[in-house]
């Protein structure tokens, strides 16, 4: 049986124009405890009704039954480096699982400098990888541990999009001569479309879709506009959800909301600039945002076409519409005081959010909803 561990609502305590953001209020969802895992679980994939598969950032994988909170650890991963927040990443099912068997993941793939972002691949057989086959181990290895990325998504055209960070190296983001600080598309076997912005550029990376980017932890493709998404994170202050068009240019660090750590000193040239995309959210001060998707769902009728995305730092779940050229935000659930990591929508409409103390979260909204 699940654990009831508390019932939430969320109302609007504050004016929008006030605060920029409404703050929760009286109970309106149910929260489920689905399992208390040991370590961060990064990413999460729904195998079927009853199964979610769950990466652990130290480097297990998990799979999970959603009715008992039992747990197994899947075997068949390579060496992984555990660096900072590098460990291994994201997971998502490929789009023709169910004949394909294929799992796509992201992990911190060890180097003589450090480690780097990797995009891999393997065949679920009960809880045994196999066949695994890393696609791309990015031209962005550095001995520092910060920004990896990394989030993975599929247009349902035969591509898969990975995001990686700058590797804590600015520069990076705006050199196309490595991977880092890019959204990379890729075919679903690791091969180069030819069609990509850059293929025939000698001296910038085919692999790259988009670039300009410091972390991207967030990366979501809307089957229903046939448009691709990202949040990611800016220094202090900065955070931005980013729509993001073939071969654009989103600035880091040449143009930022943000600060710098060790001072009040704005980070870059300007807020904006002609040739780089301005982002359609900013996030001032700084939520970190470490997933996003785009609710599709029928249990929150609401939510429908909005954005929902983890937050680590200001702990709960964020969700943005946009609408008119305005943009919306509502922050829910921070009464858990939980570092969110990554939240999936589950095949019933409901959603899961995990948790860097290891609990797995099931959302469904009260009767009263």
């Amino acid at each position: 049986m699940l654990q009831r561990i508390k019932q939430f609502s969320v109302g609007l305590l504050m004016s929008v124009s006030a605060l920029g953001y409404a703050a929760e209020a009286e109970p309106q969802f149910k929260v489920d405890q689905v399992a208390q895992l040991d370590g961060i679980p990064w990413g999460m994939t729904q195998v079927n009704s009853n199964t979610l598969l769950a990466t652990i950032l130290d480097g297990q994988l998990l799979r999970i039954d959603m009715q008992t909170g039992q747990y197994s650890e899947v075997s068949g991963l390579p060496k992984i480096a555990r660096l900072g927040q590098g460990g291994l990443l994201d997971i998502a099912l490929a789009p023709d699982f169910e004949t394909s068997s294929w799992i796509y993941l992201t992990y911190a793939h060890p180097t003589k400098e450090g480690a780097t972002t990797a995009l891999a691949r393997a065949k679920l057989n009960g809880n045994t990888l196999t066949d695994w086959q890393d696609l791309l181990v990015a031209d962005a290895s550095s001995s520092k541990g910060q920004h990896f990325g990394s989030r993975i998504a599929f247009d349902g055209n035969g591509h898969v999009f990975f995001s990686i960070g700058d590797r804590g190296e600015r520069a990076n983001a705006q050199d196309l001569s490595n991977h880092a600080g890019s959204i990379l598309r890729l075919n679903l076997d690791g091969s180069v479309p030819a069609d990509n912005p850059y293929v025939r550029h000698g001296n910038i990376r085919p692999e790259i879709w988009s670039f300009g980017h410091r972390n991207p932890q967030g990366l979501f493709f809307d089957q229903k506009t046939q448009l691709l998404w990202s949040n990611e994170h800016g220094p202090r202050g900065g955070d931005e959800i980013n729509l993001i068009r073939v071969g654009a240019n989103y600035g880091w660090p040449i143009v930022s909301f943000g600060k710098e750590y060790w001072a009040p000193i704005k980070v870059g040239e300007a807020t904006s600039k002609e040739g780089m995309e301005d982002p359609k959210k900013v996030f001032i001060p700084s939520i970190a945002p470490s997933s996003l998707l785009i609710y599709r769902g029928e249990l929150f009728d609401d939510w429908h076409g909005d954005f929902l995305s983890t937050a680590l730092a200001l702990r709960h779940l964020n969700n943005v519409r946009l609408k008119s050229g305005e943009v919306f935000e509502t922050r829910f659930l921070e009464g858990l005081n939980e570092r969110m990591r990554d939240v999936i929508e589950t095949h019933d409409g409901s959603i899961i959010i995990s948790t860097d103390s290891g609990k797995l979260l099931q959302v469904r909204p009260s009767n009263d909803y």
